[in-house]
C-alpha cells in the first residue's frame, strides 16, 4: 500500500471509531438520561411517521370530504408528535441525539468509501471534431441558449448551428441526419432530453460523437454524465479540448431514450391535456381512479424471469437508479453498466404505502435489473411518458439496452458523478474500527 493509500486507510479507521462512539453516544444519553420516556418518544416519532404517509396515501386515492380528513390528519399527526416532544421537555435531548445520529452516519459512509471525489469514468482520447453540427432549442429552460451566448461560442468553436424555430415545428431527426449526409463528424444538442435523445440515435447509427449542451431544465442525462449543469457553455469547451465516453442506449418499440420509460400513474397523468396548465390540481384530479385501477389498464411486467400484475407505476431506465439514497435520488451511478434499471411500485393499502418508507426493502417496491422488460396489458395501447414526452404505444412494450451504443464527446475537465453513498453496515464498521 502506497503512503496515499495507507493516509486513506488511517482516515477511514478513525471515521468508523468515531462513527461507532456517536451512534453509542446517542443510544446512551437517550437511555441514561430520559429512560423509558425517551424511548417512548422515538417510538411515537416513528409511528407518526407511519400514520403521516398513510394519510397521505388516502389523500391521493380519495375524493371530497374524505381527501380533506386525509390532508387533515397528515397535518395533524406530524403538529401533534412535535407537540408531545415540547410539552415532555426532553426535545433537546431528542435534537442532540438526532445530531450525534446524523454524525455517526456521516463518519460511517466516510469510513465505508473506499475510495473518494467523483466516480472515475473511463474515457478515450480522441481528436477534436472538423465538421461539428449542433442543434439547439431557444425555448429550452427558460431562454439558456441566449441567455448563456451557445450559439455564438458553438460558432467560434467552429461548429455549425442550426436554431429551431419556436413557432414552427422542426422534425429533428431528418435535420440531424441532413448534417450527417452533409459530412458532420458530431452530432450535439442544447435542449430538452426529448431532443437529445431523437439526436443521439442518429448519431450511434452513425457512429459520430455525440455532444450534450445542458440547456434543458433538469437535464438528467447530462447530471449522470457529469456535465456541469449551472453554466451549459462549459460542455462546449468539449469542440477542443475534450474525450470520449461510452454510454448505453434505452430502447422502447424502436424508439430511443436516454433516460427512462414510465408506465402507470405518471404516464397517465402526462397524457392529459390540463397536465401543463395546472400540474398539482391534473394530478389530484385523476390519482384516485388511477392508483385503484378503477380507470386505465392494468398492466403486467415481466423481466429477469419475475412477473408483476398490477403495479400502479412501473419505470424502465437506461441503467439503474440509485436507490436507498435519498439525498441523490434520481442519479444514475453509471451509463454503461449494459442493463436497464426496473423499478415497479405495486401498493394495495395504505399499511403498504408506510412500508415505502423502508426504501428499497418495501414489500410494494421491487428493485432490479434487466436486459430486456416487456410491459403489456389488456389494451392494446398503453400511455408512456419517454424521456418526459408523452407517447402511446401499441402492447406490448418491449424495453431493451443497446450497449456501449454512443459515443459521447465531454469536456476533458468536468465536475465528474458523486459517487454513490455506501449502505450502512455497523458490522463492516466494527471490524474496520478495530483495524491497525
Amino acid at each position: 500500500m502506497d503512503v496515499d493509500g495507507r493516509g486513506r486507510f488511517r482516515t477511514r479507521v478513525w471515521a468508523a471509531r468515531l462513527a461507532i462512539v456517536a451512534a453509542t453516544a446517542a443510544v446512551a444519553l437517550l437511555v441514561l438520561v430520559a429512560g423509558l420516556r425517551g424511548i417512548g418518544l422515538v417510538l411515537v416519532a416513528v409511528a407518526g411517521t407511519a400514520v403521516t404517509a398513510a394519510a397521505l396515501w388516502w389523500a391521493l386515492t380519495r375524493r371530497g370530504v374524505l381527501r380533506a380528513c386525509a390532508v387533515v390528519l397528515a397535518v395533524a399527526v406530524p403538529v401533534a408528535v412535535l407537540w408531545l416532544q415540547v410539552a415532555s421537555g426532553l426535545l433537546w435531548l431528542l435534537v442532540c441525539c438526532l445530531a450525534l445520529g446524523a454524525l455517526a452516519a456521516g463518519a460511517g459512509w466516510e469510513a465505508l468509501d473506499a475510495e473518494s471525489g467523483p466516480r472515475r469514468q473511463p474515457v478515450t482520447a480522441t481528436p477534436p471534431p472538423e465538421r461539428p453540427f449542433l442543434i439547439m432549442n431557444p425555448r429550452s429552460g427558460g431562454g439558456k441558449v441566449e441567455r448563456f451566448g451557445l450559439k455564438e461560442k458553438a460558432e467560434s468553436a467552429g461548429a455549425r448551428v442550426a436554431l429551431l424555430d419556436p413557432d414552427r415545428p422542426t422534425d429533428v431527426d431528418a435535420l440531424a441526419r441532413q448534417a450527417v449526409a452533409e459530412g458532420a463528424d458530431l452530432l450535439g444538442v442544447a435542449g430538452g432530453d426529448g431532443t437529445q435523445a431523437t439526436v443521439a440515435a442518429v448519431a450511434a447509427e452513425h457512429g459520430i460523437p455525440f455532444l450534450v449542451v445542458p440547456a434543458g431544465t433538469r437535464n438528467h442525462f447530462a447530471m449522470d454524465l457529469g456535465l456541469d449543469r449551472d453554466d451549459p457553455s462549459k460542455a462546449l469547451d468539449a469542440l477542443r479540448d475534450g474525450v470520449e465516453l461510452r454510454v448505453d442506449l434505452g430502447l422502447i418499440g424502436e424508439r430511443v431514450f436516454v433516460n427512462n420509460a414510465s408506465f402507470g400513474a405518471y404516464a397517465a397523468v402526462v397524457q392529459s391535456d390540463a397536465y401543463r396548465n395546472d400540474k398539482v390540481r391534473t394530478t389530484l384530479e385523476l390519482f384516485p381512479d388511477v392508483l385503484t385501477h378503477r380507470t386505465g389498464p392494468r398492466l403486467t411486467v415481466r423481466a429477469s424471469g419475475i412477473s408483476a400484475d398490477a403495479p400502479q407505476a412501473v419505470l424502465v431506465s437506461n441503467n439503474p437508479y440509485r436507490v436507498g439514497d435519498w439525498a441523490a435520488l434520481g442519479r444514475r451511478d453509471r451509463l454503461d453498466s449494459g442493463a436497464l434499471g426496473l423499478l415497479i411500485i405495486k401498493i394495495d393499502s395504505a399499511a403498504q404505502a408506510a412500508e415505502l418508507l423502508r426504501g428499497d426493502r418495501a414489500p410494494g417496491l421491487t428493485v432490479l435489473t434487466a436486459r430486456e422488460v416487456v410491459v403489456d396489458a389488456e389494451t392494446s395501447e398503453v400511455n408512456v411518458g419517454v424521456d418526459g414526452e408523452a407517447l402511446t404505444l401499441p402492447t406490448p412494450v418491449r424495453c431493451a439496452i443497446m450497449p456501449r451504443a454512443l459515443r459521447v464527446r465531454v469536456p476533458r475537465n468536468r465536475p465528474g458523478v458523486p459517487r454513490a453513498r455506501p449502505r450502512l453496515n455497523w458490522r463492516r464498521l466494527g471490524l474496520l474500527a478495530l483495524a491497525r
